[in-house]
């Protein structure tokens, strides 16, 4: 039995990997890549498949396990990638999936019976939860009307959804936040400008949210996470713009799957999970003094007492 558990780990992180596998660069418009709690969520079915428990209880633990074990895993990974964004949305998948499992064994006690029953309506919700961008994308498009420029942060594939979904019928403008340190914000601009809705895009500096929100009709994000108490936690800079389209009353949007909903119910920033400290390099890009760009852009080197904290996530309260 306990060969049986140290033979699962590597299957469990084999199949996360693979639902999360990417075979070329990601596009922001790609509907085939699969949302992390979306990846969980697959990846505990995997193991009810798998499972030689023969009750409720030990079913249980093995769950308890394999997301311990991807829990783990994102941990680990969040040092020098950005896995710490995902942690939240990897937990909520999981434990979506678990307190379904305990509702399911109260309407059938019989265990093989729930087990079948599991499977059956785990795959059907895997699918649905693939169509929810554009099921969000229906709804919210109308939000977006003819004219309006629209400022979005970071790199959301539902967001995305939304825009593709409004520019069919109508022409607005969106403006954008680099989105430092991973440049999140600049990707998403590079895929709407070939994009052939053919929608007028700018970028600005994440520092520059307050001076543009003045010319912005509505603020849109997605979310990592939408918590218990109705906040949001969503790449690091959401909640400085929602701070500043909150003092120029702007209306502030958040797009997110019903997935992502986590059981966390944070009162602060502290009060969310370590999400580990993304490395953060400083670039000198001003020109040089005959006013020509500068090709070759120098890091700045900061000396060793000068602590850097780059968190990839922040919390914005409702």
């Amino acid at each position: 039995m306990q060969q049986d558990k140290v033979d699962e780990v590597p299957q469990v992180l084999q199949d996360l990997h693979g639902y999360l596998k990417r075979d070329a660069p990601s596009s922001l418009f790609d509907k085939r890549v699969m949302a992390t709690p979306v990846a969980a969520i697959k990846t505990l079915l995997g193991v009810v498949q798998r499972s030689k428990a023969t009750t409720m209880m030990e079913l249980q633990d093995e769950l308890k396990q394999a997301r311990a074990i991807m829990i783990k895993d994102f941990e680990q990974g969040s040092v020098s990638t950005d896995r710490g964004r995902s942690l939240i949305a990897l937990a909520s998948g999981c434990d979506l999936f678990l307190k379904y499992i305990t509702r399911s064994f109260l309407e059938l006690p019989d265990f093989e019976a729930c087990r079948q029953e599991v499977l059956l309506r785990g795959e059907r919700f895997a699918d649905i939860s693939v169509a929810a961008r554009d099921c969000i994308a229906d709804v919210a498009a109308d939000f977006i009307q003819e004219g309006t420029t629209v400022l979005t942060h970071g790199w959301s594939r539902v967001v995305a959804s939304i825009l593709m979904k409004a520019a069919e019928t109508k022409h607005f403008d969106i403006i954008i936040c680099e989105g430092r340190p991973d440049g999140a914000g600049s990707k998403a601009a590079k895929f709407y400008a070939e994009h052939n809705s053919n929608i007028p895009t700018t970028v600005v500096l994440d520092s520059a949210m307050g001076y543009v929100m003045e010319s912005v009709d509505i603020v849109l994000t997605g979310a990592e996470a939408v918590v218990e108490n109705g906040g949001c936690v969503n790449k690091m800079g959401t909640y400085t713009m929602a701070l500043c389209a909150q003092a120029h009353g702007k209306p502030f949007y958040v797009a997110s799957e019903s997935y992502k909903f986590a059981r966390l119910y944070p009162l602060n920033q502290k009060d969310l999970p370590n999400m580990g400290n993304m490395p953060l390099k400083s670039l000198d890009t001003t020109r040089s003094a005959d006013g020509e760009e500068s090709t070759d852009m120098k890091e700045i080197v900061l000396p060793k007492n000068v602590k850097v904290e780059n968190p990839p996530c922040d919390y914005t309260p409702a």
